[in-house]
């Protein structure tokens, strides 16, 4: 990242974002404006005690008369980390003033962004809410041992141990997917509001699998978005922040964003305040001491996914 400056040209035209700026996943959990706030940058996602397999334990009459033997059932915590994200957004007085001065093809259109820092701002919360929507799903786990470690929040798809299933490169079936549901319901899982959530590559083999195309000849095609299964309607979502390889079906009841909310002087100028005198997203502008200016957004956010045993992975899907 570096400060804009008057080399970076303005257009006329219809301006568009390109690249893959839908954050399905995020937008379903409450995005970058919901979700529940926490006050350590380490918390729980889930407490957990587990029953023993079911089994025909009876007693004779003389032995239910007697002293029993009890049992102990154990609790077992989870947890997950915050992580800190900034995108900064900074450019010169010159560039700030120079919005007129036009690159390319001058047809008398108005121009696509005439306040420079208001479109680096614009970029800089799109890229934000898609690196969260990716960490959310494919992040790795790295405890903050240190200020100097970069904490990261662990993505649904490591948090899944229990009902994980490898492919081991073979297509995608109904028969996985019927497998993997199963394990989820021995599992104990809820079953209430799951959600398939995969890339391009297995989304059309979903509608492969599961569709019927019409007999028409004007319409032909499928694009299956919710599947009818002995466990339930399951909604179909295309995420394309999901590993190609991999099928996500996962409990979205129990999964929230959590932010360590971010305290300050309110007289700061700090843009996202609430009346709490905190917020979980800020814009925060910054000293001007030469030439530039701007600021940065910043938020230190992590994922709760519940527990990891209500939701189930495919991997090692061929594509």
């Amino acid at each position: 990242m570096a400060t804009t400056k008057s080399d970076t040209l303005n257009y006329r035209g219809v301006l568009y974002t390109l690249g893959l700026n839908a954050t399905p996943f995020l937008n379903m959990i409450g995005g970058l404006n919901g979700g529940r706030r926490e006050a350590s940058a380490t918390f729980s996602t889930s407490v957990t005690g587990t029953t023993s397999a079911s089994a025909q334990t009876v007693q004779s009459e003389d032995t239910a008369g007697s002293a029993g033997t009890p049992t102990t059932y154990t609790k077992t915590q989870s947890t997950n980390t915050t992580q800190i994200m900034k995108r900064d957004a900074e450019v010169t007085f010159k560039k700030a003033g120079n919005g007129a001065f036009m690159g390319g093809v001058n047809n008398g259109e108005n121009p696509s962004q005439p306040d420079s820092l208001r479109w680096q701002r614009d970029m800089a919360i799109k890229q934000l809410a898609k690196d969260v929507d990716y960490s959310f799903l494919q992040g790795t786990y790295v405890a903050p041992a240190s200020t100097a470690t970069a904490g990261k929040t662990r993505g649904i798809i490591e948090a899944i141990t229990t009902n994980t299933t490898s492919a081991s490169s073979a297509n995608l079936s109904k028969a996985l997917v019927d497998g993997l549901l199963d394990d989820m319901s021995l599992a104990g899982a809820p079953m209430d509001n799951l959600v398939i959530v995969v890339n391009g590559a297995q989304k059309v083999k979903i509608s492969n699998i599961y569709g019927f195309a019409p007999t028409d000849r004007n319409v032909g095609g499928v694009n299956i978005k919710q599947l009818e299964t002995d466990f339930g309607n399951i909604g179909v979502v295309l995420e394309q922040n999901m590993p190609t390889t991999t099928l996500l079906i996962a409990e979205m009841s129990v999964v929230v964003p959590v932010f360590n909310p971010i305290s300050f002087d309110s007289e700061q100028g700090v843009v996202g305040a609430t009346s709490e005198g905190g917020a979980d997203v800020i814009w925060v502008p910054t000293g001007i001491t030469s030439a530039k200016f701007g600021g940065f957004y910043y938020t230190q956010i992590g994922l709760d996914y519940g527990p990891e045993e209500w939701h189930g992975t495919l991997t090692s899907l061929a594509v």
